[in-house]
């Protein structure tokens, strides 16, 4: 019986795609013609394919003015923002900017009798697995460098942004990557666990949930198919008693509610130093309140609705939840809160860990403020987490930032910003945020695997 994939809009509970899940007999086909189709990509010379890969990048900014209200539509991001190109251009840019050093040959050394290398070689058929809150920059992320590396490239894109990975194939195509190469498939989830146990692929790079993650890993249990995962976050702020307070409010509610929370590295507890703390809430709770929450549509709107009611139903369920156990509320609900993806934005006070607010994944607009008196109490704080993505550090004190990051259990350290990707650094996680690294030239790396050459010379 054909599964069909459907995308409810979040804007006004409508179906807005649908698309039929390709059988496992037909998957397992287009993987094949994946394989095949990989060795004479990965024989091209490395300027052709970074050249193809950039104008297909080009092909999906071409789009922008389709792409923008689709989004809308599909997650609820307001149009005001523009969409993901810039984040997207800028990552793929870079990446191809450090493919020839990235993947030049390490040399180790030569002499009359021997020369010595490693080699970066592609792992073959990557399978991409894309989440539905920045679709087209998480999905980049993977699909320029292993494609630019050499592989070809299966995409698996969230049913929530159901269209995101047939308009990258489509643009890819027309700029001349062949279709076998980098494929969009509509998988179902049990077809998609039996092509992984089956070894269908070489490595596998998923972003989402933990749950997914762990799923991921054991369909692959035993295959010895190398698994990548973004996944789960918490992230926290640190406000410093000597910070500039009005930079680190805007910047950290904004990466609080930006997205309706929903991004990978949203900050989602924030500590202030208690000789601040009353003025950041005070200052917080009038930016938030201010927020017009409403149809993604319309230009006015800051705040759309969440992707999808389940999202919006969790977040209200942790709200409540620290209220009735203390904790204090400090936006009153929005005219336009309908109940259900609509949601008011919230700040807390009065939270702990005792929490699920502070401590469970809220993926959305609310953030917990607490007090803290030292250093050492903030540090406590933030690395009491399951999660460890990114931490924003907030102070004047540039060696002091770094004494604290060096203690902060997280995959990125920021000083005086927050939510931001930088294709030059490694994105990574530890704890229940996942293995692996993706984007700089640790993603080269993930992306391939060393092949070392000791070659002994004839030398009569």
């Amino acid at each position: 019986m054909t599964q069909l994939l459907t995308c409810i809009s979040p804007v006004d509970g409508s179906v807005f795609a649908q698309r039929e899940a390709l059988s496992t007999k037909a998957a397992s086909a287009a993987v094949a013609r994946a394989r095949a189709a990989q060795t004479a990509w990965a024989a091209r010379p490395l300027q052709e394919r970074i050249d193809l890969v950039l104008a297909g990048v080009a092909a999906v900014g071409a789009m922008n003015d389709d792409i923008v209200p689709e989004l809308a539509r599909m997650m609820g991001r307001p149009t005001r923002y523009g969409g993901e190109f810039g984040g997207f251009e800028e990552r793929a840019q870079h990446m191809a900017q450090i493919a020839a050093e990235s993947l030049a040959p390490i040399e180790v050394g030569e002499d009359a009798m021997f020369t010595r290398y490693i080699n970066r070689v592609p792992h073959g058929v990557v399978f991409v697995v894309a989440p539905w809150n920045y679709p087209y920059m998480t999905a980049i992320n993977t699909v320029a460098p292993a494609l630019i590396a050499g592989n070809t490239v299966v995409l698996k894109h969230a049913t929530q942004t159901l269209l995101v990975g047939e308009r990258m194939a489509q643009a890819f195509h027309s700029a001349g990557i062949p279709e076998d190469v980098f494929q969009n498939l509509f998988l179902s989830h049990d077809t998609t666990h039996t092509l992984i146990a089956e070894n269908s692929f070489d490595f596998i790079n998923f972003t989402g949930s933990v749950g997914g993650g762990a799923a991921m890993e054991r369909a692959a249990a035993g295959t010895f198919t190398g698994v990548g995962t973004e996944l789960g976050g918490k992230d926290p702020g640190y406000v410093m008693e000597d910070a500039d307070l009005d930079a680190a409010v805007d910047t950290l509610i904004d990466g609080a509610m930006f997205n309706s929370g929903q991004c990978c590295c949203g900050i989602e507890r924030i500590y202030v130093h208690e000789s601040l703390f009353d003025s950041f809430v005070s200052k917080a709770v009038e930016i938030v309140k201010n927020y017009k929450l409403g149809n993604p549509l319309d230009p006015e709107t800051t705040l759309g609705p969440m992707a999808n009611v389940r999202f919006a139903t969790e977040v209200r369920a942790q709200i409540d939840d620290a209220v009735a156990q203390g904790a204090t509320a400090h936006i009153a609900p929005f005219d336009t809160d309908d109940g259900a993806a609509y949601l008011t934005p919230q700040i807390l006070t009065n939270v702990t860990h005792d929490m699920r607010v502070m401590r469970d994944e809220s993926f959305g607009p609310v953030v917990g403020i607490m007090p803290v008196a030292s250093d050492d109490e903030a540090i406590a704080l933030m690395n009491d987490s399951d999660f460890g993505l990114t931490a924003s550090i907030w102070t004047r004190d540039l060696d002091r930032a770094v004494q604290v990051g060096d203690r902060i259990e997280t995959g990125t350290v920021f000083l005086n910003r927050a939510d931001y990707l930088d294709p030059g650094l490694c994105w990574t996680g530890c704890k229940n945020t996942g293995r692996g690294g993706g984007l700089s030239v640790i993603g080269y790396h993930n992306l391939t695997r060393p092949k070392s050459y000791h070659l002994k010379k004839v030398t009569s």
